[in-house]
């Protein structure tokens, strides 16, 4: 059975108890970074569940119980790996009883597997290191012979290691046991040599011996020089032969990695990671000022010409204003009665321990005589950030989504909730027109961020456009709302061409992950500076977005390595946030990219609501509908039977906390009921009707709006 590596990053987690970073590469053996606290594991395909999970528990030990430090030098590391995996895989099966039996088959299955090569060979004769290393290992399962004494010794201490120190202690006396007779075995062999070796050796040979022997008594005596010691070590592998150094190597250590190098899968592409990039919000956001003032420069320049040339389209903006204070309204009252009842729902009642006189009467049945005081919860401060689709395929619904935005901006102005209102736009830094200076500009595209390999790319070209902030006065605010109502009527009004429009404003591709990256950094800004307790963040979009590319070193030949960009391939590619220490899968429907983007921003910012509004046409209802339903399935079933009553429906299982979709057509009809004089009955109800419907339309859309901001 395939492994699921996704599990068992979440199996690493748990047994961390922390949200480490967890990541599957084509690499030999385990690796743990205790600074980066970012666990790297092998594709071990062909590793059992068991082994799996026990190498898993292993690499998660070394994060919990390893600590950052460096060993100290003169000891081989080996030495200090092999008592450091003893102690921490005792540490885990002590934190994790049920891990036990996951060691136990674990190391059953690799023995059974002979992962040590063990099978011609004298255990007996292997080196102490070695015995030691598989004693905590595999001495359940094969004899592993250890003299009593010194050596019995060792292994008791290994054994009793609870700390790190203790680890730098049994690893320094088994390095000085196994040092002692290494120099043991040298005075040996040198005694053993034929007559005519030692005299062709000299003098000095004769006084290599005792040299020897006066430095191995040193070391069995109780005498604590330093720099005895130091002279000791430096001068060991010259005394015991130049061809037969004592490096600390031990075999049964590499042979085990070796094996387990086997169990990688070698074949397929590696997994990659891609990370957020911190963005600079003083590049990203062009100014609302700077915005307006551009547009306005524009737009007298035109009026200025043909001075009638916006009558008609700002009188319909009036029009549509004054026919909106209903909706407006509705909006206001379902939110103040909202907040109310949460306000007497999070209620305390308690008494206050003077009696009641009225109940005095009651005392043979009812003990409760005292006074009561009901104490109400404050309410919260709320804001809302909005974030509207300036692509080309918004034109012909752009308009339609402005009257949804104004409402709501309308209703936030009634009540006194701060807004700001982006547009997300690859159009507003690119070259454009000055009439001042009668030239063509070029804008300075900054970077938005320092490109690192691994980050996600976000295009210089990129802006969030601030079309609308509760900063300005009503007045102000009325000329800005005016300024989009001419833009959005210019794009979705066959007579809009009558006049044109600023090229800066010019609807652009669809960087709507690029603007989901944006918010990490501007919704704790905007709370920030509004004191903001509950924030509501409302997307405003007609469609879906490509999957955003990652940077990568390129080098060509001799040439310097540059950073470039590379497409995520679905199925092998996770977004990581290092903050939370969590991961999210790419799938191979672009699409879903923004909702792993939207699922990071609700991880990050667990008190904010992300709320989608989507108009769209009635041809592409079914398609939308379908892409977050099984065709066929009960909820498809029910989303397509509101659709058809109501022109509106919610999804839930996207990765906004709601997703609405609204009729652009049910959006377009006009609310007021009116009929000609003398209209028969016929027609008296059919407009009644329809007036009825598209009120009923905004006030159901609205109704759950105001019942997730409040």
């Amino acid at each position: 059975m395939a492994v699921s590596h996704e599990i068992k990053s979440q199996l690493a987690k748990l047994l961390a108890t922390e949200d480490l970073i967890v990541e599957h590469r084509q690499v030999e053996t385990a690796q743990f970074n205790v600074q980066t606290r970012v666990l790297t594991l092998p594709q071990w395909e062909k590793a059992s569940n068991f082994v799996y999970d026990m190498l898993v528990g292993h690499e998660v030990g070394h994060a919990l119980f390893t600590p950052d430090q460096d060993p100290p030098k003169g000891i081989p590391h080996t030495y200090i790996n092999i008592v450091e995996d003893a102690r921490i895989e005792k540490l885990m099966k002590r934190k994790y009883l049920g891990l036990g039996k996951t060691f136990y088959r674990g190391y059953k299955e690799l023995s059974d597997e002979d992962f040590f090569v063990l099978k011609d060979e004298d255990v007996s004769k292997m080196s102490l290191p070695d015995r030691i290393n598989l004693h905590f290992k595999i001495g359940n399962y094969i004899d592993i012979p250890i003299s009593s004494g010194e050596e019995q010794g060792l292994v008791d201490m290994i054994a009793a290691c609870e700390t790190f120190e203790d680890v730098i202690a049994a690893s320094e006396a088994l390095y000085k046991h196994c040092k002692k007779e290494k120099e043991q075995e040298k005075v040996a062999d040198i005694q053993q040599q034929p007559q005519q070796d030692q005299e062709s050796s000299g003098e000095e040979t004769k006084k290599q011996i005792p040299q020897i022997e006066n430095q191995i008594s040193e070391d069995t005596g109780d005498s604590d020089s330093e720099e005895r010691e130091k002279q000791d070590t430096q001068n060991l592998n010259t005394q015991i032969g130049a061809g037969d150094t004592f490096d600390g190597e031990v075999r049964t250590v590499d042979t085990l990695n070796d094996k387990l190098k086997e169990l990688v899968s070698k074949s397929g592409i590696d997994n990659t990671y891609a990370e957020l990039p911190k963005v600079n919000l003083d590049t990203i956001i062009a100014n609302n000022s700077e915005i307006h003032d551009h547009i306005d420069e524009y737009f007298n320049l035109q009026s200025a010409r043909f001075d009638t040339i916006f009558d008609n389209v700002d009188a319909e903006y009036k029009e549509f204003k004054k026919s909106a204070q209903k909706e407006v309204n509705y909006l206001v009252k379902e939110f103040e009665c909202k907040k109310a009842a949460d306000s007497y729902a999070r209620a305390t009642t308690s008494s206050t321990g003077v009696l009641d006189c009225s109940k005095l009467h009651t005392h043979k049945y009812n003990e409760d005589l005292f006074r009561k005081v009901t104490t109400l919860s404050d309410g919260k401060n709320h804001g809302l950030i909005f974030v509207l689709d300036w692509s080309g395929s918004m034109s012909s619904v752009l308009k339609n989504t402005c009257k949804q935005l104004y409402n709501l901006i309308w209703f936030c102005k009634k009540v006194s909730i701060p807004f700001e209102v982006y547009a997300f736009t690859n159009e507003w830094i690119r070259q454009y027109y000055d009439y001042k200076v009668e030239n063509y500009v070029q804008s300075n595209a900054q970077p938005h961020y320092e490109k690192k390999e691994g980050l996600l790319c976000v295009s210089d070209q990129f802006s969030m456009m601030n079309l609308l902030t509760s900063k300005t006065n009503g007045k102000e605010l009325e000329r800005q709302m005016i300024n989009i109502w001419r833009i959005a009527n210019y794009y979705s009004s066959s007579w809009g061409s009558s006049y044109s429009i600023a090229e800066r404003l010019s609807l652009s591709g669809t960087p709507l992950n690029e603007a989901l990256v944006s918010l990490h950094q501007i919704i704790p800004k905007f709370q920030k500076e509004n004191k903001l307790q509950k924030v509501q963040c409302v997307v405003l979009t007609d469609g879906e977005a490509n999957s955003l590319p990652r940077h990568v070193e390129i080098k060509i030949g001799d040439s310097k390595p540059y950073i470039g960009a590379q497409r995520l391939n679905g199925g092998i590619s996770f977004i990581r946030d290092r903050k939370l220490g969590t991961t999210y899968a790419v799938g191979y429907n672009f699409f879903k990219f923004s909702e792993i983007l939207l699922n990071n921003l609700k991880d990050n910012f667990p008190q904010v609501n992300f709320i989608g509004i989507r108009v769209v046409s009635s041809r592409d209802a079914s398609g939308f509908i379908k892409m977050y339903c099984d065709l066929g399935s009960k909820e498809h079933t029910a989303i397509q039977t509101e659709w058809k009553k109501t022109k509106s429906f919610c999804i839930k299982n996207s990765g906004y906390d709601a997703y609405f979709g609204i009729s652009a057509s049910a959006l377009s009809q006009e609310t007021e009921f009116e009929v000609d004089e003398g209209a028969t009955k016929a027609k008296i109800k059919s407009a009644f009707v329809k007036s009825l419907k598209t009120k009923k339309l905004n006030k159901k859309v609205l109704g759950e709006f105001i019942s997730l901001v409040a």
